[in-house]
């Protein structure tokens, strides 16, 4: 059990970390223990560029506790690594979606949202993530060719 107590401040060290303002997340930083820092690190993972990491971001701007003030920016770093691996996964994994839902070949369906059979498959496999833009073109393109082949469109099931 923590000994961690905030002053001036209308939360508690039971409430969710949520809810923490920026100086309970500073006497957290300079005075709670692993347990404390604990939280704060779930709440990073769970939302890498949510509040509680803006919050403990801006604390660190002014304030340095030795140890934690490190320990916490890898926490941040490595979570938003984390997520942007994740992401780019989950980009692939649309694409190749898309892909089969055209039902057309990579180079056909390459040729048609105007790129190359090399570079779809960079974004097939997450290692080149595309545009915004050039989702919306595949989505469509996945779309029309589900349309004209009704085994890959979802208005056939």
């Amino acid at each position: 059990m923590s000994n961690l107590a905030f002053r001036n401040v209308e939360v508690a060290p039971d409430d969710p970390v949520s809810v923490w303002p920026t100086e309970a997340i500073q006497t957290t930083l300079e005075r709670g223990g692993l347990s404390d820092w604990r939280q704060l690190a779930v709440a990073v993972r769970t939302h890498p560029w949510g509040a509680v990491a803006r919050r403990i971001e801006e604390v660190l701007r002014y304030s340095r506790p030795y140890g934690v003030s490190e320990l916490m920016e890898r926490v941040i770093d490595r979570a938003r690594v984390d997520a942007e691996r994740a992401e780019r996964g989950a980009v692939a994994q649309e694409v190749g979606d898309l892909l089969e839902r055209a039902g057309l070949s990579r180079r056909e369906f390459a040729s048609r949202i105007g790129t190359s059979t090399s570079r779809l498959s960079t974004y097939a496999t997450g290692k080149v993530t595309p545009s915004a833009a050039l989702m919306v073109r595949m989505r469509a393109e996945a779309e029309a060719a589900g349309e004209l082949d009704p085994k890959h469109s979802r208005r056939a099931i």
